[in-house]
């Protein structure tokens, strides 16, 4: 696994959004299917310890993906993804937000649109994340979540999957 991947996270609090920039040593096929297919999410996208659990997903315009994150002592936090446009394996857009078990959206945690877009860089593929928030207070609460870490923590676990995955 190659140590010179790309990672940039900006937070821009004059708009409220934060940009992500990541390469993962794959080609965008498989990158593609490790951000939309259910099975492949779930081994990569909570932070170890933590483990991501699907609850349904239908990857398509209009679809959804309610998911919870499970921690090492059991405890369960959930979320919901709406989809909203969807260019295969090149770019998705959603609204996301934290939900309960029945994926009831929580109105009083924050809030955020998804542009995520998938390009070819050699052998690498470049994931590009523009996350938008309604105001500043929610980004805030965002960041202050640990965000940052986490995301990054399971990115390291998706560089890890795809290595296995290439073989």
């Amino acid at each position: 696994m190659s140590k010179n991947l790309a990672f940039d996270f900006v937070v821009n609090k004059n708009d409220n959004t934060i940009m992500i920039t990541r390469e993962f040593a794959a080609e965008r096929p498989l990158v593609w299917d490790a951000y939309t297919k259910p099975e492949i999410l779930d081994q990569w996208w909570a932070p170890k310890p933590w483990k991501a659990r699907t609850e349904s997903m239908d990857f398509s315009e209009g679809g959804h993906w309610h998911y919870c994150m499970v921690g090492p002592e059991g405890e369960e936090h959930y979320s919901w993804a709406d989809y909203e446009t969807i260019n295969e394996r090149v770019r998705y857009t959603g609204l996301d937000a934290f939900a309960d078990a029945n994926g009831n959206i929580k109105r009083e945690m924050p809030q955020s649109k998804w542009d995520v877009s998938f390009s070819d860089k050699g052998e690498h593929t470049q994931v590009d994340f523009m996350i938008t928030y309604p105001d500043l207070a929610q980004l805030e609460a965002t960041i202050e979540m640990g965000f940052k870490e986490g995301l990054s923590m399971a990115m390291e676990g998706l560089d890890e999957l795809l290595e296995k995955m290439k073989k």
